[in-house]
């Protein structure tokens, strides 16, 4: 979308590169690294937003309402981490975007289970409840809009082929950032864009290209890979990518079968961004973009 990064995004873009490639920071984050005092580190949200833990059977989630707002819309966000990573600060700080950008929208976030110790379908049943437990609130289906990134935005997509293939209505609107939809790593941009992806490129992640989610299970189900299943009677859908990615094949081919489905797509490519660059809230012109972009998505589709 934009011609050319700004000095602030090519800095951004110049330390995510630096702190992915950096072996000692790779291995102080690493997930078998990571302890619980990292997990659980306090968060404060601002003080018109008001954050609920809801214990559920397998997993817990946060509840995010704004004080005073009577929006009847709630966003049921599923994070991303490949599957393996749980809910940590920055899902919290994209929560309240999306409580903001959706002018006061209630933010529902699954901290699900995760791999290796819950390969599939785990995350997909926590995922599936905590849609159950929005409607037993007392929401419509058409006032749920799923949003999620990376893992989370192809979860979303997995939860909407599960709720078809049990012949339920689906969600009101996706929105998916990167979404991660073919865990079988079959499209040209993880070759194309293996020596610019700042996230993921110049090397053959485990992650990646072995991630322990699939477990047993054919990677081409729709519930893990949702590329190869049928979008026909999907919901709306903003699906927002960089082109630097080597996911980014995920998105187009994605935004490409649901719209060939007759499915109301709209498929925004961000020039030379990154993974989830979302994650940068305001700090960098495409970021704001990408926000104000979901803003007028979620006013849409609550009128649809």
């Amino acid at each position: 979308m934009s011609e050319e990064l700004s000095r602030k995004s090519k800095i951004i873009k110049s330390i995510v590169a630096e702190f992915n490639s950096s072996k000692y920071f790779a291995d102080k984050h690493s997930i078998e690294e990571a302890t619980k005092s990292e997990m659980d580190a306090a968060f404060s949200y601002p003080d018109h937003l008001v954050a609920e833990r809801i214990k559920m059977e397998n997993f817990e989630m946060e509840k995010l309402s704004w004080k005073g707002s009577d929006r009847k819309q709630v966003i049921l966000q599923l994070h991303g981490g490949g599957y393996v990573g749980a809910f940590k600060r920055h899902y919290k700080q994209m929560a309240g975007l999306y409580c903001e950008a959706g002018r006061g929208a209630t933010v529902v976030s699954v901290d699900y289970r995760v791999a290796p110790e819950y390969p599939f379908p785990a995350a997909l049943e926590d995922a599936l409840a905590a849609y159950d437990y929005i409607l037993e609130q007392g929401w419509h289906h058409d006032e749920i809009v799923i949003a999620g990134d990376s893992a989370g935005g192809g979860l979303g997509m997995a939860l909407c082929h599960t709720l078809k293939s049990r012949w339920r209505r689906p969600p009101g609107g996706i929105i998916a950032m990167s979404p991660w939809t073919d865990l079988t790593v079959s499209g040209s941009s993880y070759k194309d864009n293996f020596d610019i992806d700042p996230v993921f490129g110049n090397e053959r992640s485990e992650l990646i290209f072995d991630n322990p989610y699939i477990g047993d299970a054919n990677p081409r189900d729709p519930r893990i890979s949702p590329l190869f299943g049928d979008f026909t009677g999907f919901p709306p859908m903003l699906i927002q990518v960089g082109t630097d990615e080597m996911l980014y094949s995920d998105s187009e081919s994605v935004a490409a079968k649901a719209k060939s489905a007759g499915v109301k797509v709209r498929f925004s490519r961000y020039k030379g961004m990154f993974h989830v660059f979302q994650l940068s809230g305001m700090l960098m012109d495409e970021s704001k973009r990408a926000w104000a972009e979901v803003r007028r998505f979620l006013d849409e589709v609550r009128y649809l």
